[in-house]
């Protein structure tokens, strides 16, 4: 094959070496803009994953890069006057330069041609190459020249960094927090990559930034600013630069990653945040991946780029998931900042990534754990006035949280999930079983499906409902079930459906119209869900009384079924979301326009129902923070909305996420919708529910240790496991009691394997 890559950067080399490795009569050229030794930055992190793909590509040039490597296991944070560490992490670091140099003399040894201090302006010259390799870089000219095929997506982050080098010498990869003479937060990432120099990273926010004076500074005043403000943690050392700048960094996504015969790899087709350092890694993967798929598909160019695409993207697209998030951390580290205490923030900073859990450091620094553990437990008997065992002290999921006269007994919730079982709003055994079954299945919060407060208010002819004494006597029975279960409690989610009301059950065609039976809908504008659906009526001032007062007798009613706490549901475009999105509120009345006025109506509600919700009981609402939807309602909205909440005694927000229309284009991933209930806790400062793609026990206690929400609200893991809490107690070594029925359980080991 003749071979041109367009870049000599780790990629450009190591995909060289590879494909001369494979075969040594390929012709393989290495097109470099720079000279050899030109490089940008100071040192590159690679994780012990990354070594072992390196090591099997080519064991000559793994066992080059690791005999240069600086190895650490530790992570040191300096917080307000502490440096807290956890060992176990396994990183190594190695001078840029040094790693350009072993790349390029193994691929000079093999036979490829590397051309230095050579631009390419277009690639016509090239075009009779089997392969031209777009490894470019973050503003790769090739991407820009097929942009149209490519569709690239550049995001650009409002944090401002700089990379400089420093002869402190680190013993550990290193964080530092610090705040300037006006109260602004610097961070650094920092860690050693040689025997003489460390990389030292400074960031910031841009208001920070720029209220420093740092925005017309050149390098020497740069470096004289960031050597005052770190005085103390540089310990007399100096700060190096190397054509040092702020810069902001571009969270780079292409559409497509290959054309006819030019295939993207690196940050010319990727980027992931230097925060969880896997922008080399990435690269060097991706020319592992190329070179295996070249050779799986022999003498099929395109079909070995589409399989390379294919393998990789999922790969790529869950790192940047992981540093999207951990880039945001840093983004928002003002939001911790003096906040938490320092375990917790340690906690915060080292699962930011949400791929890192509460299991993975128990696993890589036990002592860490318990130490976290116990400060857990300590602040969990504070808050709700329970005696929590400090030695051991239980896992965190299993401590006990308070809202006003409730106390649950450990922080997992089954959340509210549509059952379309019922037979004119009434309950009965399917949900007697379906609730109580997790009831002894060990959750300490059950709740209802989404129980509607009337008749029209319904999703489907199978919703739930209280509307009348003879539902709250059903529900009566159902609660007092739960309350005999040990310690479980019951909530139920009170809801009002809106546009999205009169459809048919969920399995015979989620949100499309009944067919027959239909009954008038309500809405804040005539805006119907689907292009088929049905026009909702505008609601007037009549119709907002019927609605305030419907949800008035039914929190009557559930207080007199026996329920722990109500939820009244402002989320997934059902009337009250309806009302709170832009989107769906094109009202021009004293009810739509400003979020003030869009929240009036749902405040309205809440205020009803709060007065006449029993004082000694918690209430809830569930909100989606975000519509999904450009120029819908948005996390700043659900921060205020928040505030609002508060002040009219709200005890708790339940948050999720999106639902509001069917435009709407969620990131679903892992958790993904957690970091919403986090920035509610803390910038609304109230309790917070965090519920979406949580599905193993690691990953609850991981947002509660963090401080990312109080509670743990899962659907489908409750669905396919009632048990699940109760499994989650044995998989941890946990005892958590069993209803006397089944004492017969007493010494038994189950096996799941």
């Amino acid at each position: 094959m003749d071979i041109v890559s367009i870049g000599g950067g780790p990629a450009g080399l190591f995909f060289a070496i590879l494909m001369k490795l494979k075969d040594r009569s390929h012709r393989i050229r290495v097109i470099e803009r720079n000279r050899p030794n030109d490089t940008f930055g100071w040192g590159v992190v690679f994780s012990d994953e990354t070594l072992g793909n390196i090591a099997e590509a080519d064991p000559t040039t793994y066992e080059e890069i690791t005999d240069s490597f600086a190895h650490w296991d530790d992570i040191d944070i300096h917080y307000q006057g502490q440096v807290l560490t956890s060992t176990g992490h396994g990183f190594s670091g190695m001078s840029r330069v040094k790693l350009l140099t072993i790349l390029q003399e193994r691929a000079t040894d093999l036979g490829v041609d590397l051309q230095f201090q050579t631009e390419v302006a277009d690639i016509d010259r090239y075009r009779d190459a089997d392969l031209i390799l777009a490894a470019d870089g973050v503003n790769s000219r090739i991407r820009d020249l097929y942009a149209e095929h490519f569709q690239p997506q550049i995001d650009w982050r409002p944090n401002k960094f700089i990379w400089l080098g420093s002869t402190l010498r680190l013993p550990s990869f290193t964080f530092i927090f610090r705040e300037d003479e006006r109260g602004g937060l610097w961070r650094v990432h920092a860690y050693q990559f040689d025997e003489q120099y460390s990389t030292f990273i400074v960031e910031t926010t841009d208001k920070t930034w720029a209220a420093a004076g740092l925005a017309g500074a050149d390098e020497d005043a740069t470096v004289a600013f960031c050597e005052r403000l770190f005085a103390d943690d540089l310990k007399g050392h100096r700060l190096l630069k190397n054509k040092a700048v702020w810069r902001n960094f571009p969270i780079v996504r292409a559409k497509r990653w290959s054309h006819g015969n030019i295939v993207l790899v690196g940050d010319a087709a990727h980027t992931a945040h230097f925060s969880i350092g896997s922008g080399t890694k990435l690269a060097m993967e991706d020319s592992i991946a190329v070179a295996a798929a070249l050779e799986e598909h022999p003498g099929d160019v395109p079909g070995a780029l589409a399989a390379y695409e294919a393998a990789r993207r999922p790969v790529v697209e869950s790192t940047q998931r992981a540093a999207q998030t951990s880039l945001q951390w840093f983004e928002e580290t003002e939001r911790y900042f003096g906040s938490l205490e320092p375990m917790q923030f340690a906690a915060s900073l080292l699962t930011r990534s949400l791929r890192i859990t509460h299991e993975n450091l128990k696993i890589r620094d036990p002592g860490f754990v318990a130490r976290l553990d116990r400060w857990f437990a300590g602040k969990a008997a504070n808050q709700s006035g329970v005696n929590v065992p400090a030695e051991p002290p239980p896992p965190p999921m299993f401590t006990p949280f308070r809202l006003r006269d409730l106390v649950l007994s450990n922080r997992v919730v089954v959340s509210p999930m549509c059952m379309y079982s019922s037979t004119d709003g009434m309950p009965n055994d399917w949900h007697m079983v379906h609730l109580g079954s997790r009831a002894v299945g060990g959750a300490a919060l059950i709740m209802t499906e989404m129980t509607d407060v009337s008749p029209e208010a319904r999703i489907s002819p199978g919703c739930a409902g209280l509307w009348s004494p003879e539902h709250a006597r059903a529900w009566k029975r159902i609660a007092d079930f739960v309350h005999a279960q040990g310690t479980a409690k019951i909530g139920v989610q009170l809801g009002h459906a809106g546009r999205k009301g009169s459809t048919r059950l969920m399995w015979e065609g989620i949100d499309e119209p009944l067919e027959d039976g239909n009954w008038p809908i309500v809405a804040p504008s005539p805006l119907p869900y689907l292009p088929h659906s049905q026009v909702p009526k505008p609601m007037d001032r009549a119709d907002m009384d019927k609605a305030r007062d419907d949800f008035v007798n039914a929190a009557t009613l559930a207080d007199e079924a026996g329920f722990d706490l109500l939820e009244v549901h402002f989320a997934h475009g059902y009337l009250l979301a309806s009302f709170l999105s832009p989107f769906t509120n094109r009202r021009t009345d004293a009810y739509g326009g400003s979020l003030e006025n869009r929240a009036r109506f749902p405040m309205e509600v809440f205020d009803a129902v709060r007065t006449v919700w029993p004082r000694h009981k918690p209430i809830s609402v569930r909100i989606s923070a975000t519509d999904w939807i450009p120029g819908g309602f948005d996390g700043d909205d659900a921060v205020a909305l928040a505030k609002l909440l508060k002040a009219r005694g709200c005890d708790i927000v339940d948050v999720s996420t999106g639902q509001t229309d069917p435009e709407s284009q969620p990131a679903y991933g892992r958790l993904y919708q957690t970091p919403y209930a986090d920035r509610v806790r803390h910038e609304a400062e109230i309790p917070t529910m965090t519920v979406g793609g949580i599905s193993s026990y690691a990953d609850v206690n991981s947002i509660l240790v963090a401080g990312r929400a109080d509670l743990c609200v899962l659907a489908r893991a409750h669905l396919f496991d009632p048990y699940w809490t109760r499994h989650a107690a044995v998989e941890q070594n946990y005892e958590l009691p069993w209803p006397n029925q089944y004492c017969s359980l007493a010494g038994y080991t189950p096996r799941f394997k």
